[in-house]
């Protein structure tokens, strides 16, 4: 990464982290490569998260958003494309075709931030989850699936609201999981989603 670009990421984080905090719990620390999925409640969320891994992790983590979001403006689109890296997905598209910029990412040896819910949730504990964890992984058995559960930043910056409060945010990393077991896609994906409901209840 750019040297300009990563000091100016990384002053993006580290002012996130002096407004509402970021405190990282790991129950076995992340390592690269990974998939790292959790609960979706605050356009904090991505930036919350980046900011929670490990630092040596950063530059080769990238977010998976939608595009039809991070492409509306020129500060977005220089946000997502030169900041963080975002791996954009057109969301109508959906199906296996939605998937290709993930699984080239994956090939390129690259980690990924998803949040299987697909959409932002005022909720503590995250909604129902969308199948996309299941076929990303499905034929990656050796895949690290890494769960997070990020507290209280749908307080910090509910929806629609211009500015975050300075509330005290934390992100619980649990142990990597794995799509080794043969489920089926429902198994499976109700395996993940109480993964990170286990998270949220060490809080």
């Amino acid at each position: 990464m750019n040297p300009f670009f990563r000091l100016q990421r990384d002053a993006l984080l580290g002012l996130q982290r002096l407004v509402v905090g970021g405190a990282a719990f790991y129950d076995v620390r992340p390592t690269h490569p990974c998939v790292f999925f959790a609960n979706h409640t605050s356009h904090l969320d991505t930036t919350g998260l980046l900011a929670a891994i490990p630092p040596t992790m950063r530059d080769r983590t990238r977010p998976v958003a939608g595009a039809d979001y991070w492409d509306k403006t020129a500060l977005r689109r220089y946000i997502a494309h030169t900041l963080l890296n975002v791996v954009l997905v057109d969301r109508e598209k959906g199906g296996a075709d939605a998937l290709l910029p993930l699984k080239a990412a994956l090939d390129q040896n690259d980690s990924l931030i998803v949040f299987p819910e697909g959409t932002r949730r005022d909720t503590t504990l995250p909604g129902e989850f969308k199948s996309g964890l299941y076929h990303l992984s499905k034929d990656r058995p050796t895949l690290a699936l890494v769960p997070v559960y990020q507290q209280n930043l749908h307080r910090a910056l509910p929806k629609g609201a211009p500015f975050p409060l300075p509330l005290l945010c934390r992100s619980h990393f649990g142990a990597p999981l794995y799509n080794d077991r043969g489920e089926d896609k429902d198994t499976f994906i109700a395996r993940m989603h109480q993964a990170v409901c286990d998270l949220a209840d060490t809080f």
